[in-house]
């Protein structure tokens, strides 16, 4: 009995322990229009997180968010809210691509909240995520629209190094987009891969084998925009298809590693005429 009480206790102090660990990131970022240019109004870091302006000129501001932690462990929990009021121009990505690492149990949890006013612009573009085996993520991106306001959001998961002979086996991966204009409802889906991802991938009406995947949503979006895109058909590394309907045009990425998936990635962007960040093209 003393035995068992013993290793009771060592094991809440380790769930303890863990959870102290955990890593809590945020960021709270608006910006607005002022003499025809873009300007940061009010910016709050916490955490892990941290936010950078490394572009000046022009009439777009750049944000760069930068995770000091490395990474991303099971447990961990990061919230980003990002606002541009009206007519201002904002583009967000990310430092490096996002890790996701081997979870004992609980899921990495990311929430992502944009704004965007009347008459601004907003473009949503971090790098890839690269999901490692028995990673576990959830992640929820809510996106808020104005009037006229105009909103680009793409997100690029990778499952597995595989040039590194890395593959993901088994994890989960939940990730919910809800869009809104004038607080009604016009986008909405989640993805979901749990258990045997690998497996999951290789159904040929999932990815057919592929271990890289990429969305692009642009609102406002039409046939006209998703017909740039289309005349790229025969171009591209991987799989790609757009469609557009409502006002709304989203585009599906998928290929057999990051590599090809980032090249698509990057001309269906152009295609769209989104504002690709400097980071992307150095």
């Amino acid at each position: 009995m003393k035995t068992s009480a013993a290793n009771q206790a060592v094991a809440i102090d380790r769930d303890e322990m863990l959870i102290a660990n955990r890593a809590r990131g945020r960021i709270d970022l608006i910006v607005g229009a002022a003499d025809g240019r873009t300007r940061r109004s009010h910016v709050a870091e916490d955490g892990s997180l941290r936010v950078r302006f490394p572009r000046t000129e022009g009439v777009e501001l750049e944000a760069v968010i930068v995770n000091t932690a490395g990474g991303i462990a099971g447990g961990d929990r990061h919230e980003v809210s990002i606002a541009a009021r009206d007519n201002a121009n904002l583009v967000v990505t990310t430092a490096a691509a996002e890790k996701i690492y081997r979870s004992i149990g609980p899921d990495a949890s990311i929430e992502v909240r944009l704004d965007v006013g009347a008459g601004g612009r907003l473009a949503w573009l971090p790098q890839e995520t690269i999901v490692f085996d028995r990673g576990r993520m959830s992640r929820r991106i809510d996106v808020d629209i104005s009037g006229d306001g105009m909103v680009t959001v793409a997100e690029m998961a990778v499952f597995g190094r595989s040039a590194m002979g890395e593959f993901v086996e088994q994890g989960s991966f939940v990730d919910r987009w809800r869009v809104r204009r004038d607080r009604r409802l016009v986008f909405a889906e989640t993805v979901r891969l749990d258990g045997t991802v690998a497996q999951n991938l290789a159904e040929p009406g999932v990815a057919a084998g592929g271990v890289a995947i990429a969305t692009v949503l642009i609102f406002p979006g039409d046939e006209t925009l998703a017909a740039h895109v289309r005349a790229l058909a025969g171009s591209f590394a991987g799989e790609v298809g757009i469609s557009a309907w409502n006002g709304i045009a989203v585009a599906r990425l998928c290929g057999k590693d990051g590599a090809s998936v980032r090249s698509d990635l990057t001309a269906v962007l152009t295609a769209l005429r989104a504002p690709l960040p400097r980071l992307w093209l150095s």
